[in-house]
């Protein structure tokens, strides 16, 4: 599997004690390698202005620009809870340059890649950026993609946050499925709708926590229906493995085991509808073990092949999310 990685992503807030901290990437990146999973990297370039201004309106560019170049230490972007440095701009183009390699990775070799990237990206809002989030990296390589290539994509989130900032965005060949903690920051993501041919879906899960199996089932379940729906081209993964049990900034209570088996039913949608071509990009996760751990499963899962089904029943579905499952199958038929 192709992992994009560059060493600058450890500049952003080092030293500062920061949750998303460079352990996030250079930590991880290292323990792959030991483990023989990082062999095959690509080196990202960054993200250009006219690449960027696809997803964020030029005056929140601008004003990321002006903000961070007069900083003398960090401090909060004027947008929201952001922490900026004066390293954040250079990094937060190298991020959103590396998804687009990734996807680029992707479609070239119809085979998953994988974006080891830094700052995350999925709560920056067209004109807003919040949540650890400068750039929206996954949803500006998916708009990369569709202005080379057309067609549809479906970017997908399993992060234990909703992606407020991708749903800022959908539309024109961009469709989004999210589950994600409910209620939980940032408080978003509860509508289920049809935004032209392109699909809005919102499961929120209890912030309580939800069973293995029924997470797993869950996203078995919407893949094969927003797939069906949107026939995509591409799809793009924002990867948070923040829904891990234990983990300081999320937890949904889930095992680590469960990424083998998103990535096996990730893979298995990518190869039924756009020839294998999916695109992982890192947003959420902060216990370093349980994210290493994912992402190493995730990559040995592309690397085997596996498309599997897993074990898990409907039935372990909550009631809730069955209804809301119910509700896909009457809105999302062509």
């Amino acid at each position: 599997m192709k992992i994009v990685y560059d060493a600058l992503y450890g500049d952003h807030l080092r030293d500062l004690g920061h949750p998303e901290s460079p352990d996030r990437v250079e930590v991880v990146a290292a323990r792959l390698t030991q483990r023989g999973l990082a062999g095959d990297l690509l080196r990202p370039s960054d993200a250009g202005d006219d690449e960027i201004e696809r997803v964020h309106a030029q005056r929140y560019v601008e004003l990321v620009k002006r903000e961070i170049g007069d900083l003398s230490g960090p401090r909060y972007l004027s947008t929201g809870d952001v922490m900026v440095d004066a390293r954040t701009l250079d990094v937060a183009r190298r991020a959103a340059g590396g998804a687009i390699t990734a996807v680029e990775a992707a479609v070239e070799n119809n085979a998953p890649a994988f974006a080891l990237v830094r700052p995350p990206g999925h709560h920056a809002e067209s004109a807003r950026g919040m949540g650890f989030c400068v750039f929206n990296n996954a949803a500006i390589a998916a708009r990369a993609f569709l202005e080379r290539a057309g067609g549809r994509v479906l970017l997908i989130d399993f992060d234990y946050h909703h992606g407020n900032g991708t749903q800022d965005v959908v539309g024109a060949g961009l469709s989004y499925v999210s589950t994600h903690a409910s209620p939980a920051y940032p408080g978003t993501g509860h509508e289920i709708a049809a935004i032209g041919d392109d699909a809005l879906i919102n499961v929120p899960l209890p912030a309580s926590g939800i069973a293995t199996e029924a997470f797993v089932a869950i996203w078995e379940a919407l893949l094969e229906r927003a797939a069906a729906y949107v026939r995509p081209d591409l799809i793009v993964a924002s990867a948070g493995f923040d829904y891990v049990a234990g983990d300081p900034v999320g937890d949904l209570g889930i095992e680590v085991s469960a990424a083998s088996a998103l990535a096996a039913a990730i893979n298995r949608t990518a190869q039924e509808y756009c020839s294998g071509r999916v695109a992982y990009v890192l947003e959420g996760g902060y216990d370093i073990d349980a994210l290493t751990e994912s992402i190493a499963q995730v990559i040995e899962v592309s690397d085997r092949g596996q498309i599997d089904r897993s074990a898990a029943q409907p039935q372990a579905i909550p009631a809730r999310q069955r209804e809301m499952l119910r509700v896909l199958d009457e809105r999302f038929v062509r």
